[in-house]
């Protein structure tokens, strides 16, 4: 180990950029990241890393799962030469800067991942190291290694005390991920004071049960840091290193105390510490020269690592690795050969052909289920099991399925998908909201999507899941009415760069007759049916689609012209431009929506909405879709009433 004194130095330098970035701010979380400084600086002499390309593949991830820790993460990255400056640093938490309170994918460069709340991080990383070793082992030769890098993920208290870190962390131990090393910032401190407070598990057993290689470490002995981090290299299981640490370290009256966690030390305290450790207390945002010196090491070490790596691929790689690597880097989704559905079939079962299709002709097209790949018709046929196959078995976790698909989409070679049933897309919010919030090109199979699920009764039937999705910005939710839909669904979602949902049926749904009388779902919303001098427009979307052409067609012998709007991406229909909106949906027309869910988005177009008011039951599905009002007699009553002419029984003998 160099000079003790010089990593001191190191150490207090990030320390100080911290306090200093956080009290310029007047707001933010000095505490962890003093608590770290000593780690980090010695996990940067461990890191392989380019900081002039921060998209290198084989680079090492680094993760920090406690993004409140924001302060800590743009001091290493400007330290190590990330296009982040001193007046970035300085700028911290303000209007447009590089510096956000919480570190945001894309907009900072060096972020790995969009991290804040509790848990995502670990679980994050967890999907990196899934997302490596599956690469490595399609893509590495017993001659060349392509990918070899490590995921290192720094979490604190409050990462392991959510949910989802137990989800992720079990299947990381499950699949002996030895390419992940996990550094628990033990501090021992919450927002309310210390964490004994609500929480007095055993981490290290909890782990060690879970499948995984555990050390305990001083967080501020340089030689251990170093020792252990040696140590994790050499592992054949994930590793966690319980690193106990000082919150706020190197501060004066704060150093250890829990009010130090999310407020600024105070310009006193801060020169106090700064006097302390030999520092001018005069002086803010200071980097000495022989400090700036070691860090900046890593442009160097970085770019020679990125060099030699790159004449490793272009030399040593046999035709069939580059091909591959050049197929997961570049997807060509124009030579999908897509299945075309001409007979009535539930779009869970479409989907599943879909499905197949795309993954035989895109070779990073993976993914699965939530322990229901035989339900959700998500499983990939002949393509084997992970970590060797494409076909992930996430087993009954969700949360951490969500969260682990969005570091798959952010790798550099996958298009992820997962599946569930949609009730169950509640579990997985979170990180759906984080794949939105990213842009990633993520996409979740949700099936069994309304009270068509039967029987299994309210608790598995959604309700509002479709309103709060629609609510969520960039996210697109697909519910197609048939398999040609539904191809053109995941046609228009695999163009854009934003993640997307398909919504999908339990029963059959009718193929509907390939005539689309107006624009298509690329826009979102189209007209199906369009009949001359219509007096209403009846709107839905899957499974009331066909619902709708049957009422439209008794509405006709009634003499009231219905047009019928299909409605398979309401986000896109709603972003489409006025003219072609009006095209659609006819301004001299009534409106009425027919969905099985809430529902209450619709009234931004519709007059009236046929939709679900209360919780499903347990019953057959077309006994439920009667009980609710699904049925052309209610909705031909609905629509007679919005227009003034009596409901008389004309039957139901439409040909459609």
């Amino acid at each position: 180990m160099e000079d003790k004194k010089m990593l001191q130095k190191q150490a207090d330098t990030i320390r100080f950029l911290c306090a200093d970035m956080v009290q310029r701010a007047n707001s933010g979380h000095p505490g962890a990241p003093m608590g770290l400084a000593d780690i980090v600086t010695i996990l940067t002499r461990h890191l392989r890393h380019n900081p002039k390309n921060p998209h290198w593949l084989n680079r090492d991830r680094l993760v920090f799962s406690g993004g409140h820790a924001s302060a800590l993460i743009y001091s290493f990255l400007h330290l190590s030469g990330y296009d982040i400056s001193l007046e970035d640093l300085k700028n911290f938490r303000q209007m447009g800067s590089k510096t956000p309170g919480h570190p945001e994918y894309h907009d900072v460069p060096g972020v790995e991942v969009t991290t804040g709340p509790l848990g995502q991080g670990i679980t994050n990383a967890v999907g990196f190291a899934m997302a490596a070793k599956y690469a490595g082992n399609v893509l590495n030769a017993p001659e060349v290694c392509v990918i070899d890098h490590k995921v290192y993920c720094l979490c604190g208290d409050g990462d392991l005390q959510e949910g989802i870190s137990y989800e992720a962390c079990s299947l990381a131990g499950h699949l002996s991920l030895d390419n992940l090393v996990v550094i628990y910032d033990s501090n021992a401190i919450t927002i309310e004071g210390d964490t004994s407070i609500a929480w007095s598990e055993d981490v290290k057993h909890r782990f060690e049960a879970q499948g995984w290689e555990v050390s305990r470490i001083d967080g501020h002995n340089f030689d251990e840091i170093n020792a252990v981090l040696e140590h994790a290299k050499e592992q054949t299981k994930p590793y966690l290193i319980i690193a106990t640490t000082t919150i706020a370290k190197g501060a004066c009256k704060m150093e250890g105390s829990h009010h130090a966690h999310g407020a600024p030390l105070g310009a006193e305290e801060i020169g106090n510490a700064k006097t302390k450790a030999g520092f001018d207390p005069e002086l803010s945002f200071c980097v000495p020269e022989d400090v700036k010196a070691r860090f900046s090491c890593a442009l160097e070490k970085g770019d020679l690592a990125e060099a030699q790596w790159n004449k490793l691929v272009s030399t040593k790689l046999s035709s069939e690795q580059k091909s591959l690597l050049d197929a997961l880097q570049n997807p060509k989704v124009s030579a999908i050969e897509w299945p075309v559905f001409e007979s009535d079939v539930a779009t869970r079962d479409s989907n599943g052909k879909i499905l197949n299709a795309i993954a035989k002709s895109l070779p990073g097209f993976l993914g699965g289920s939530a322990d229901l790949g035989p339900s959700n018709k998500s499983e990939l046929n002949g393509m084997g099991d992970f970590p060797y196959g494409r076909n992930i078995h996430f087993g009954i976790r969700e949360h951490a399925m969500g969260a682990i698909t969005n570091a798959f989409a952010l790798y550099g070679l996958f298009i992820p998908f997962s599946a569930t049933f949609f009730i169950f897309s509640d579990y997985m919010k979170p990180s759906v909201r984080l794949a939105a919030l990213m842009g990633l090109k993520n996409f979740y199979v949700w099936t069994h999507d309304s009270i068509g699920v039967g029987e299994d009764g309210p608790t598995h039937q959604p309700i509002e899941q479709l309103s709060q999705f629609r609510a969520l910005p960039n996210f697109y939710v697909y519910r197609p009415c048939d398999g040609t839909e539904n191809v053109k669904a995941w046609k228009k979602a695999l163009s854009m760069n934003a993640p997307a949902s398909f919504v999908l049926s339990r029963q059959k749904l009718k193929a509907l007759k390939d005539d689309r009388a107006c624009g298509d779902v690329e826009n979102g919303g189209y007209l199906l049916k369009k009949r001359d001098n219509a007096m209403m427009t009846l709107m839905a979307s899957g499974s009331e689609v066909f619902l709708a052409l049957q009422a439209g067609c008794r509405l006709a012998k009634l003499g009231i012209q219905a047009n019928v709007v299909s409605v398979p991406c309401f986000d896109l229909f709603v972003e489409q431009d006025k003219n072609y909106i009006n095209t659609v949906v006819e301004p001299q027309t009534k409106v009425l929506a027919i969905e099985a869910g809430a529902g209450l988005e619709w009234y931004r177009f519709a007059d009236e909405v046929i939709g679900m008011k209360r919780f499903g039951a347990s019953a057959p599905a077309e006994l439920l879709f009667e009980k609710f009002g699904f049925s052309v007699e209610n909705v031909t009553q609905k629509a007679c009433e919005m227009s003034g002419i009596a409901y008389v029984d004309a039957g139901v003998d439409c040909k459609l």
